[in-house]
């Protein structure tokens, strides 16, 4: 058999790294072995991970795209290692219905730098025409950045949602508790999450698992607790920020946040809750504002960039032997595609052929300047971090030795 591509490495495949030669047709994996003939063909250095699967990005585009739009953030995601993204529904005109998802797909569909996801919202009354190309349903039960939470759950709503057959992904703070705990201002991070305590999640857990929704996510988890509270039967999914980042170091508005990154105490179990494999996904709820938009503390609003150094920072946890290479791969590579029903994350005939290698010898400090999004700060500056090389989707190389080669190769994950 002849194939488009072959490449060559030391892929990452049943949980350890072997070297061997990967035979590509039409973008998916074809053949795997050694000494195979035909087509092109590429030794690559380093590692070789299946690419990455973020399913909690909020691109801002359209409505917002002096934020990010969806050429600079899947750009970033590429330079993530990281090639399909799932991007929210909270647009500054929400994805609600027909016609607010076609329009956002219109928008976006020729810009994509990597393969994509679209979310619907859920509002509590719209279920009825919610368009049927959503790859997901985000429901949050407490308000967040251009969302209202959803109170009231009709018998037919949720019969309707469950309809659909596609994940649920909830945003975890419950809106009475946010209310009974909200201050008129907040100047720092220890007072934010006062105004959006522990028990708001906790208490939304308990909301998650009792509406019984196949194939539910809570998202963004911060405190351990929540995932005593879902146990099994729900999905939890967590950030790198509410893995490294707490309410004590000196972020700014920054590190303002939705939920609140939390006390040390807490992040430290959460980080633990996630080196034991308690976690299915990791995600990078990757969430831009504009400099002026994050001038001062108690108006800024709540968001941190993260689909470009997601995986990047596990890495170096994996290099420093605090974090185990088979929880980042399950949690960032190989779950996140699964729960969307997509063939990819995995070196087996017939998934797509999406692969980033790297050097652990390579880990340096993140800087921020260097960074894709249009606004790239971040509290992880400095961080130590392990970046790709090369990324290939589709077996085609978008990166190769740190630089953008491919222009928008990414498609709508419907027409894969």
């Amino acid at each position: 058999m002849a194939y488009d591509v072959v490449i060559a490495g030391k892929f990452y495949m049943n949980y350890s790294f072997q070297d061997l030669e990967v035979g590509i047709n039409a973008g998916r994996i074809a053949k795997i072995g050694k000494n195979l003939k035909g087509g092109t063909r590429k030794e690559v250095e380093g590692a070789i991970l299946p690419a990455g699967t973020d399913i909690h990005v909020h691109f801002r585009d359209p409505g917002e795209t002096e934020k990010e739009d969806f050429r600079s953030g899947t750009v970033s995601a590429a330079f993530g290692g990281t090639t399909t993204i799932f991007d929210m529904p909270n647009n500054r005109v929400p994805i609600l219905d027909y016609a607010s998802f076609g329009d956002k797909l219109s928008s976006v569909r020729n810009r994509a730098y990597v393969d994509f996801g679209l979310y619907s919202m859920f509002n509590g009354t719209n279920a009825d025409i919610i368009d049927p190309r959503s790859s997901s349903i985000k429901i949050y039960l407490g308000g967040s950045t251009n969302s209202l939470p959803v109170g009231n759950f009709a018998t037919k709503s949720i019969e309707t949602i469950k309809s659909l057959k596609v994940p649920v992904i909830f945003h975890g703070e419950d809106a009475a508790c946010l209310a009974a705990h909200r201050r008129e201002e907040v100047h720092s991070l220890a007072e934010h999450d006062l105004s959006r305590p522990e028990v708001c999640e906790t208490t939304s857990a308990k909301t998650v698992l009792d509406l019984g929704i196949p194939n539910s996510v809570m998202g963004h988890i911060s405190t351990p607790e929540s995932l005593s509270i879902i146990g099994e039967k729900i999905r939890g999914e967590v950030t790198p920020h509410h893995l490294l980042l707490n309410s004590s170091m000196d972020l700014g508005p920054w590190g303002k946040v939705n939920p609140p990154v939390r006390d040390r105490s807490t992040q430290e179990r959460n980080l633990q809750a996630y080196l034991d494999g308690r976690f299915s996904i990791l995600s990078s709820d990757h969430a831009p504002h504009t400099e002026h938009d994050k001038e001062e503390f108690f108006q800024a609003p709540s968001g941190i960039i993260g689909v470009e150094t997601r995986i990047p920072l596990m890495l170096a946890l994996v290099q420093k032997k605090v974090l185990d290479l088979r929880v980042l791969y399950d949690t960032a590579i190989k779950n996140p595609p699964e729960l969307m029903s997509l063939n990819k994350g995995k070196i087996e005939v017939g998934a797509w052929a999406d692969f980033f290698s790297f050097r652990f010898s390579s880990m340096e400090r993140i800087n921020q300047e260097r960074l894709h999004s249009k606004t790239p700060i971040t509290p992880f500056n400095e961080a130590y971090a392990v970046f790709p090389d090369n990324v290939a989707l589709h077996g085609e190389f978008i990166v190769e030795s740190g630089e953008l080669v491919e222009d928008r190769a990414g498609q709508h994950v419907r027409d894969l």
